[in-house]
């Protein structure tokens, strides 16, 4: 069976690469046939400099609840931050 799910999301930010620092602009969200992990199907996310080519990429292969659990762990990240910014406490 041919699973192809992509979803891309424009970002501002940076990632550590094969020759440093460099601009993410771009998540790439896939799920499909990984190259590393041993299962059938996961989660890919790729970090990505549009201009940057190959050097410019951190890949990352999850399962589903793992890229569950990081989606709820960047949720929880924001609101706590977000909650900061505004006069709250944060936890730590």
């Amino acid at each position: 069976m041919c699973t192809n799910i992509l979803i891309h999301t424009q970002l501002e930010g940076a990632g550590f690469g094969r020759k440093g620092w460099f601009p993410v602009t771009r998540a790439n969200v896939t799920y499909d046939h990984p190259f590393h992990i041993d299962l059938e199907h996961a989660v890919t996310v790729d970090f990505v400099d549009e201009a940057g080519g190959l050097d410019a990429r951190v890949g990352v292969e999850l399962t589903v609840a793992s890229a569950r659990a990081l989606a709820e762990a960047l949720l929880a990240a924001c609101a706590e931050a977000e909650a900061y910014e505004s006069g709250g406490a944060a936890r730590g």
